[in-house]
């Protein structure tokens, strides 16, 4: 193997991929990355088993063939390059690394050696908006659980209902619910969270499309120059719209960051009571009022205008409101709740395509 890349398109690419290279694995080749030429391209790739990356970049190759390097150096060494033209030669599986004034060393292991992650051959293929797929993530990711003791929780949930496809993820206490497209295929994958988190921090901000092609097990996700395959999670997504009520009591619809600022204020006193915050609607004096109270340090009030419905209250854990929050787009928000200790839900009264619950905490 010989080639030419640069610098920039090189380090690029290894930023993608090594963070999936496995260090604590019992496969010591799961700490590598593979190089190998495709064509007139350079591919560079990594695998934990169930996530694999791969990355290709424009390369001009007078040779051909693979090897794998430690991620972690490989990567570490080229970002610390100047930017320029990197020659690249494989010799009795060493890869000699130099540019006009860097001239380094690399013992790889033989590529033959490398997990691959089987091609998914006759599977569906779905085409998603690129910037729609990357916001819907982002989105509903902040629900997911991260207990494994419930895998199917720690799942981005994509299904379609009613000719429309729909991200979900929930942990049992907030549950976050995306609108994306209309469709006409029947979509029903469990998307490990983990991994949509990876295709969040690869995808670029500057493609058009994302290709989604799935089978029983695996569904890749192409989208530029970047792929990135996982398998799928086992298991039944319970039935989540049981969660979400189909009309409201109260609610308090007010300017989004105001709404963020009071949150923020009484999540200061409620930090030694797990976050809990009381939320207030008041139709006479038409605001939202949040109440915390830290006994060892004191208490906070803090209101907002808004256009009230209904008179009540209900208790939440800030942290979750936040998280709510920080992932609309819109300049105002919908608090609203029926009893105590019914769920709340939030939405954006302009968009109907994302809503968030949040489960009440016991007052």
């Amino acid at each position: 193997m010989k080639l030419q890349v640069t610098q920039e398109n090189l380090s690029r690419a290894l930023a993608s991929v090594a963070r999936t290279a496995n260090t604590k694995s019992t496969l010591p080749i799961l700490s590598n990355v593979l190089l190998k030429t495709v064509g007139n391209r350079l591919s560079i790739a990594a695998t934990n088993l169930d996530i694999a990356i791969t990355h290709h970049i424009g390369s001009k190759i007078a040779s051909e063939g693979s090897i794998t390097v430690p991620a972690r150096l490989m990567q570490d060494f080229v970002t610390s390059l100047p930017s320029g033209v990197i020659d690249l030669e494989l010799e009795d599986n060493k890869l000699h690394i130099a540019t006009d004034k860097y001239k380094s060393t690399i013992n790889g292991v033989s590529a033959e050696d490398f997990p691959v992650m089987p091609d998914i051959t006759k599977g569906t293929t779905l085409n998603i908006n690129a910037k729609v797929l990357k916001d819907a993530m982002q989105q509903v990711i902040v629900a997911a659980s991260s207990d494994e003791a419930r895998p199917v929780l720690t799942a981005i949930y994509m299904h379609t209902l009613e000719g429309e496809l729909y991200f979900v993820a929930t942990d049992s206490y907030r549950l976050a619910e995306r609108k994306v497209m209309k469709t006409t295929d029947d979509v029903n994958l469990l998307l490990p969270a983990n991994a949509m988190q990876d295709l969040l921090r690869i995808m670029p901000d500057d493609e058009d499309e994302v290709k989604v092609t799935y089978d029983e097990q695996q569904v890749c996700f192409r989208v530029g120059d970047v792929e990135l395959i996982t398998r799928m999670i086992d298991g039944e997504y319970p039935n989540y719209r049981n969660l979400i009520p189909s009309s409201f009591e109260h609610s308090a619809t007010m300017s989004k960051s105001e709404f963020v600022n009071i949150t923020k204020v009484s999540s200061l006193f409620a930090r030694e009571s797990a976050g809990s915050i009381t939320l207030t609607t008041d139709e006479e004096k038409k605001e939202l009022s949040i109440t915390s109270i830290a006994s060892q340090v004191g208490d906070n009030t803090a209101a907002a205008t808004a256009e009230v419905t209904g008179e009540g209250s209900i208790t939440l854990n800030s942290r979750y409101v936040l998280d709510a929050l920080n992932v609309f787009h819109g300049s105002s928000v919908t608090l609203s709740f029926n009893g105590k200790l019914d769920a709340s839900q939030l939405s954006d009264p302009a968009n109907d395509d994302y809503i968030h619950i949040v489960m009440p905490l016991k007052s």
